[in-house]
């Protein structure tokens, strides 16, 4: 069986971009899905699980990133990293 693959593109709204606590938050989130989750910002990507990884991706306000969900859970974890990141905005203030 060919596992569901769901990737969609998210734009850093918080005003400090994606600093260490919410990059935490990020693989806290991804951490609760089966699915390999790898997450992009041009040349460089990253498993979503590690936090010493997302670190790596240097994202900044107004950054866009491609996250790509791999398995069983793939759309509800793409869910629900899209939700922490454009909705909750990590509890952070939003920038602009």
């Amino acid at each position: 069986m060919v596992e569901p693959i769901f990737e969609i593109e998210i734009e850093i709204k918080n005003a400090d971009g994606l600093h260490m606590r919410p990059a935490m938050q990020f693989v806290d989130v991804a951490s609760k899905f089966d699915s390999e989750i790898k997450v992009s910002n041009a040349d460089t990507v990253v498993d979503a699980k590690s936090i010493m990884q997302m670190t790596m991706l240097a994202a900044t306000f107004g950054t866009k990133l491609t996250v790509r969900a791999e398995g069983e859970d793939a759309e509800k974890a793409a869910a629900a990293i899209r939700e922490l990141v454009e909705v909750k905005l990590f509890d952070e203030p939003a920038g602009g």
